[in-house]
């Protein structure tokens, strides 16, 4: 063991080599964490490349600063929790509306994408490398999955709409699903030596019993815990901590590996972790500042640096791997594209975001190290990681370039869709229930990568000074805390505070003033001695704010949503604003992965529905008449659930679409129905521009 030994001011401080103290481990992986990607970014290369060239560097067969004893097993335990972690974020970010709106491309663009590179690396690995079947069907799956790497480049380029874009994400969840799929095979036969009936039996019981188990119980425990433990916010991120490791267990338990049971624990919360929240930005945080990267440092100093110079070996297998996950990815772009008429811009941009390799690729190749699995030895996890390296530069060099050329094509498009930012105004009032819950849900409005703040507005009415400055006070209060829930999901906050009589005059004023496009105000269902729908500063408020206007009475956090039911009354569709309204009605069932219940008063059920397909973003619905106005209070009082989401798409007095019943049908709806309560007021002519909420193909 090497010891350095410094003695300046009479002090010994003794620095041994291999690290074994804790404070040395940590400090040199935190410093790794910081400057390795800072360093490779610079020279335009991703920033995960620079973890794993110094884990490589300081460990055993580099400087040994990292070595074999307590230190290196601390890098393991940590790297295995950041792989587990991975593999869930990997399973939370997916978008299961993309996948939806365009299964059909998304299901053939997966499939071919895993059975081209999964068929032709078995037939290579049988007959050139002369491996068994089982470490051949490894070696296969080792590409046959995708890491979307430049998926930061897709959003850059405004391109995760598009659709053959939309088909490469989606395919995501068939690649990497089947190819964990066969590493969970491969080591279960290879873990026990069985091939027999009984045997298949007992793991596809066991298998489908933890699935369907984790696929039901998981989503049911959330929205309970979700719904009934209002405490500090960090034991929301404790709980789906202990759901990622319950299920990594149970994973272990059944004979799979834990990667599988973090992967169907990411699915199986997916909808309760909005994308745009707090709780997602901690979880995100946590693995990409700690976990993950711990993951990465482990990953290289398994690599042996002189390996790559003591023989062919490993730019032979790095060479093969590489151009066989570039051939095979190329063919199943370019197969699809034949399939569905893309262009050749689109084959480029699905090509280049599926080719990328990291997670999956990394996690197979060391499992089967790990497992003793035949010819997974030191030689392939160092040609592994190389070809990740070269796949890592190529990808984001393909996706740029064809986000380069979309954007440059819908420069040239005739249609330019009006770019108008939303900006939302949130007023906040001492008598606002709910106001977490109903900040969430502005949240899930705003979206998810928006750069506009959300703006909230305190209005006093001038008194006695005394009085005005004590409320002042409570006002500031209470901005403060909404500010600091907002900075949990690093969404930035802008406060208000005007002094006017007329409180919903400060509120029209202030939205006035600040370009404001959408109005979000709680309403607590309370009936008061003034009220005409919902008491007298709202109903002031709709008759002098032209803008969307949302009234929301959230009792519950919006993230348990599990349906959203939309109301829409006889006309309201000649609305102004009708479409800009009902794509915020849309962005929410997406954002909560929550399928649309429309119920049309009257008929028009047919004509709903068209309409419904020409709006942004795509969500499941279903559309259904029910008869007047009592029908659809039976509906709502028979067949409404607490996880619901009860939107009501109303009219302002004298706007089209409007009836006299809106007038008091709020109020009864509240009165019927224990769920989420949202009444929708489009935006009027002056404020409506429906055009951007279209669908222009």
């Amino acid at each position: 063991m090497n010891r350095w030994v410094l003695t300046p001011l009479q002090v010994d401080f003794a620095v041994e080599i291999p690290f074994e103290t804790p404070e040395l481990i940590f400090g040199l992986a935190m410093v790794s964490f910081l400057i390795a990607p800072l360093l490779l970014e610079r020279f335009r290369l991703p920033g995960i490349i620079g973890i794993v060239l110094v884990g490589a560097a300081v460990g055993p067969d580099g400087l040994g600063l990292l070595g074999e004893g307590q230190g290196m097993e601390g890098v393991e335990l940590l790297g295995e929790v950041g792989l587990i972690f991975l593999m869930f974020i990997a399973g939370l970010e997916i978008n299961f509306n993309q996948f939806l709106e365009y299964k059909d491309r998304s299901v053939t663009f997966g499939l071919i994408s895993f059975l081209i590179p999964q068929a032709i690396g078995v037939g290579v690995a049988i007959y050139i490398l002369d491996f068994s079947l089982l470490a051949a069907l490894l070696f296969g799956a080792i590409f046959s999955s995708h890491t979307l790497l430049a998926y930061p480049i897709v959003t850059k380029f405004g391109m995760a709409d598009h659709e053959p874009i939309t088909a490469t994400i989606g395919g995501t969840i068939l690649t990497d699903t089947f190819a964990l799929l066969v590493l969970a095979v491969v080591i279960a036969v290879h873990g026990d030596g069985g091939t027999g009936v009984l045997f298949w039996a007992q793991f596809a019981g066991a298998l489908i019993v933890f699935f369907v188990g984790v696929w039901i119980l998981v989503p049911k425990l959330g929205r309970w815990f979700f719904k009934n433990v209002d405490e500090e916010s960090y034991y929301e991120f404790l709980f789906v901590m202990a759901v990622l490791f319950i299920c990594a267990i149970l994973a272990e338990i059944v004979g799979v590996k834990h990667i599988i049971g973090a992967f169907l624990a990411g699915l199986a919360l997916n909808r309760l972790i909005p994308k745009s929240g707090p709780l997602m930005n901690r979880i995100e945080f946590v693995g990409n500042a700690l976990l993950i990267p711990f993951f990465l440092l482990w990953v290289g100093t398994l690599v042996d640096l002189n390996a790559l110079f003591a023989g062919p070996e490993t730019l032979i297998i790095a060479g093969l791997l590489t151009g066989l996950v570039l051939t095979t990815k190329l063919a199943a772009a370019g197969i699809t594209a034949q399939l569905y008429e893309y262009t050749r811009t689109d084959v480029i941009g699905m090509y280049g975001l599926s080719v990328g390799q990291a997670a999956a690729a990394l996690a197979i190749v060391l499992i089967g190290f790990e497992e003793g699995v035949p010819h997974f030895d030191q030689t392939l996890i160092n040609g592994v990681v190389l070809m990740i390296l070269i796949v890592s530069l190529l990808s984001p060099v393909l996706v740029t370039r064809a986000g380069k050329k979309l954007r440059k094509a819908a420069e040239q498009a005739e249609y330019d869709p009006s770019e108008k930012p939303r900006r939302i105004l949130l007023p906040v009032s001492r008598e606002t229930k709910y106001w977490d819950n109903l900040l969430d849900f502005t949240m899930m409005l705003r979206g998810e990568h928006a750069a506009e703040p959300i703006h909230t507005v305190s209005v006093l009415p001038p008194g006695k000074a005394l009085e005005t400055e004590a409320e002042a006070a409570e006002f500031e209060e209470i901005a403060a805390e909404i500010e600091e829930h907002a900075a949990g999901a690093e969404v930035e906050v802008k406060s208000h505070s005007r002094a006017e009589h007329n409180v919903a005059a400060g509120i029209a004023k202030t939205a006035v003033e600040n370009r404001i496009s959408t109005i979000v105000i709680g309403w607590d269902g309370v009936k008061s001695r003034r009220q005409r729908t919902f008491g007298h500063i709202i109903d002031k408020l709709l008759t002098r704010a032209s803008q969307l206007t949302l009234v929301s009475h959230m009792r519950e956090p919006p993230n348990i949503t599990e349906q959203v039911v939309l109301i829409l009354p006889p006309d309201i569709h000649h609305n102004s604003g009708f479409y800009e309204a009902l794509h915020t009605i849309k962005t929410v069932a997406e954002n909560t992965g929550a399928p649309v219940r429309c119920l049309s008063v009257g008929g028009n059920v047919e004509t709903y529905e068209q309409l419904f397909e020409l709006v942004e973003p795509e969500v499941t619905a279903e559309f259904e008449s029910v008869n007047g106005w009592d029908g659809l209070l039976e509906v709502l009082r028979d067949e409404t659930e607490p996880t619901d989401l009860v939107a009501l798409m109303s009219a302002r007095r004298g706007d089209l679409g409007w009836h006299s019943t809106l007038q008091t049908l709020p109020k009864s709806i509240s009165t019927l129905t224990e769920s989420n309560f949202v009444i929708i007021y489009p935006a009027g002519d002056d404020r409506a521009d429906d055009r951007q909420f279209l669908r222009f193909k």
